[in-house]
């Protein structure tokens, strides 16, 4: 029988090959009449509703949960949103590099929170997250700020998404609830999004109609496809090591890299293979620290036995 454990990686694994590939029904809705906001609004709102029977079931356990739970469930929301937001806004690499800066303010609020110390390993990880960040910018063309709404976005996300890792990974509520909490505030975050920008024109109210005509790949999508991934989301962090979770969810970076050039035209090159590179070494570097610290204790600890 397979473990906890191994299930979580197999889990991340799959959230992040999920969410490598999330831009393309998101573009597809866009396409179709479901511009900006409006879109991530209908990948959040479909499984929220088939999502709803066990919502139900589990109501007296969900609704008086503790408020530590639901502040979790909020942000976990609020970051999901933001980040499929961006998507809409700006191009799919730079949302996804500036999303996976996250050990950064992960490690920084670890830092200010929890008192723990920020270890050469984690000083050398926010180097190469900033490094990779400076290459894909194009530090050679000035300060490299985010330069649209998108980037804030999507700079935001990671943010609010290493807060809620914190309070999920610290908090004894199991991973169906806060599976759930994540498709009901994140499909009320992404109304309240989809309703401000529609007031300041940043995307025109849709024609309703045309959801119809999508239902046939809406529904298996989200049955299929989205609530398992959402579940997947929130229950590798609840078993595994943080820094192993990050590096599983990180397949998304080569995903959604590869997706991004052959089906929307983006930009690969050097400058885009190098800033990938950093990053995901920024991810790697504790996880990988940690395993070698690991064996070679163990190993220490067999030399002993044996004398």
């Amino acid at each position: 029988m397979a473990s906890k454990e191994n299930i979580a990686k197999l889990a991340s694994i799959y959230a992040g090959l999920v969410f490598g590939i999330y831009w393309i029904p998101l573009r597809a809705l866009g396409d179709a009449g479901f511009s900006g906001a409006w879109s991530p609004l209908m990948l959040n709102a479909f499984p929220l509703t088939f999502v709803c029977p066990l919502l139900i079931y589990r109501w007296r356990t969900f609704v008086p949960g503790r408020l530590r739970f639901h502040i979790g469930g909020i942000l976990a929301g609020l970051a999901f949103v933001l980040y499929a937001n961006s998507l809409m806004y700006t191009e799919v690499i730079r949302s996804i590099l500036l999303f996976y800066l996250m050990p950064i303010w992960g490690f920084l609020l670890a830092r200010l929170v929890a008192g723990e110390v920020i270890t050469p390993v984690r000083w050398l990880s926010m180097a190469l997250s900033l490094g990779g960040l400076l290459i894909i910018f194009g530090v050679d063309v000035g300060l490299p700020l985010p330069r649209n709404i998108g980037d804030w976005m999507a700079l935001g996300s990671g943010l609010v998404w290493a807060v809620a890792s914190l309070m999920m990974l610290t908090d004894n509520e199991d991973a169906i609830n806060y599976g759930l909490a994540f498709f009901l505030w994140g499909t009320l975050g992404a109304a309240l999004m989809a309703y401000v920008a529609s007031i300041h024109g940043l995307a025109p109210t849709p024609n309703w109609s045309m959801v119809t005509p999508m239902l046939p790949w809406l529904i298996p999508l989200a049955i299929l496809v989205f609530i398992p991934a959402g579940f997947a989301t929130v229950y590798g962090p609840t078993q595994l090591n943080p820094g192993v979770a990050g590096l599983l969810f990180m397949t998304e970076i080569s995903v959604a890299t590869v997706t991004a050039a052959l089906f929307a035209g983006e930009p690969f090159g050097i400058r885009e293979l190098l800033g990938i590179i950093l990053i995901s070494l920024a991810g790697l570097a504790e996880p990988l620290f940690d395993l070698i610290h690991s064996r070679n204790r163990e190993r220490k600890k067999d030399l002993h036995r044996i004398h």
